[in-house]
């Protein structure tokens, strides 16, 4: 027992202390900003299988705890596709596949001379959706959540009666004929006497207008009958880009050849596009999607994604147009064989009477893939044969 005062605040004082860690502990054990331990860091990637159908690659990654992910590369040639697919998963074999920046960073840096071009981001895109798919799967939650949230309700998409996008035909000559102008204009006005002055029409030059006349074209035209042409002048020379500007007062939109923030960045810094087109699987996947979209805020230049893939390239796409402020209009063509092998993969949307779809569902990408009916179909012959245009004299032809 103390004796004296001073003794006994000594007492009271260990009596405090001994009660205040008593009580942080408890605190702490009920406290869920001192539980933040990664439940999720013993996950493993174990395996990777590449298959080859149609115009795509499907990759399916396989983990330690059994959660897979699925993803799909488009728009190269599948026969390097595959087996490059296959080289890459050696630099993430055994890692962490909720790591996807780090991971992304890995594959994109991994050979100084092979970082960039075509055929290394297209298939990463595949290994980038997959890798979504699994983080989404693991927390079971949608990959748009893991984006930060949605910040719409749903998704104005075309082909619909609201929206048409008009192709080019062509290739063209370096000049047009009037005949040849006439009947681009003509198709464009059809094509807004059908969806009316509250709907939305595209023209797609699709490269495989000069500039001269698409100029041409654009002048027979408002500036309000088209929402955007898309494609207006073939990548990598920014001074035609600026030229088109300068004469075409139509909103100019652009990028599913573009695959990396640096590639979009002079569009912006010089101006030229009113629209960015990025595409889910030929820049890169998801990761790289969602960064275009938060360049394009930093200049107020909307989303309109271009999307010529199957479900797993369209729900990664999807999910990122759910999770970012500025975006347009979704390039939508589920139902298109040429894409989209039938039966192969599923994606639940329903179009609603305005041509708006609903957010994409979860867990993860939230496709189903039959691998029974992918193996039959990897069974089959599979060919692969390469585009080209030409023009009348027999030059080569941009298209």
């Amino acid at each position: 027992m103390p004796t004296t005062r001073r003794d006994a605040i000594a007492a009271f004082g260990v009596f405090a202390a001994g009660q205040a860690m008593l009580s942080d502990a408890v605190a702490q054990e009920n406290n869920p900003a001192a539980n933040v331990a990664d439940r999720s860091s013993t996950i493993r990637i174990s395996r990777m299988q590449a298959t080859w159908v149609g115009p795509a690659v499907y990759l399916k990654i396989e983990t330690n705890h059994g959660v897979i992910g699925w993803g799909e590369v488009k728009g190269v040639d599948p026969r390097v596709a595959k087996p490059l697919a296959e080289s890459l998963f050696e630099i993430i074999d055994g890692e962490n596949p909720t790591r996807i920046e780090h991971l992304w960073q890995k594959l994109y840096r991994a050979h100084r001379d092979i970082r960039g071009g075509p055929f290394l981001v297209h298939t990463m895109a595949g290994i980038d959706l997959a890798l979504w798919d699994i983080a989404g799967k693991l927390w079971n939650t949608p990959v748009y959540r893991l984006l930060g949230g949605p910040t719409r309700d749903k998704i104005r998409v075309y082909h619909t009666p609201q929206a048409v996008k008009i192709p080019p035909g062509g290739p063209y000559d370096h000049s047009g004929t009037p005949a040849e102008v006439e009947k681009i204009v003509a198709s464009i006005r059809a094509a807004r006497e059908k969806v009316g002055p509250t709907g939305a029409v595209m023209f797609d030059a699709h490269c495989a207008i000069p500039p001269a006349m698409l100029i041409q074209v654009a002048a027979q035209l408002k500036p309000s009958d088209l929402l955007f042409i898309e494609e207006p002048a073939v990548p990598g020379n920014i001074e035609v880009f600026r030229r088109l500007k300068e004469k075409i007062a139509i909103p100019l939109a652009a990028g599913e050849r573009d695959r990396t923030i640096w590639e979009f960045l002079p569009y912006l810094q010089h101006r030229v596009l009113d629209v960015l087109q990025p595409d889910c699987c030929h820049g890169g996947g998801i990761t790289p999607m969602r960064k275009v979209a938060i360049l394009g805020e930093a200049y107020q230049t909307p989303l309109a994604p271009h999307c010529t893939a199957g479900f797993l390239g369209i729900a990664g796409s999807l999910h990122v147009v759910s999770a970012i402020p500025l975006f347009l209009i979704h390039e939508f063509y589920p139902e298109n064989a040429g894409f989209n092998k039938a039966g192969i993969t599923r994606m639940e949307w329903k179009l609603d009477k305005d041509g708006y779809i609903g957010l994409p569902q979860g867990p993860g990408l939230g496709v189903v893939v039959d691998e029974k009916k992918l193996a039959e179909e990897a069974k089959k012959p599979q060919s692969y044969k390469w585009p080209g245009a030409k023009l009348k004299d027999g030059s080569i032809s941009d298209y």
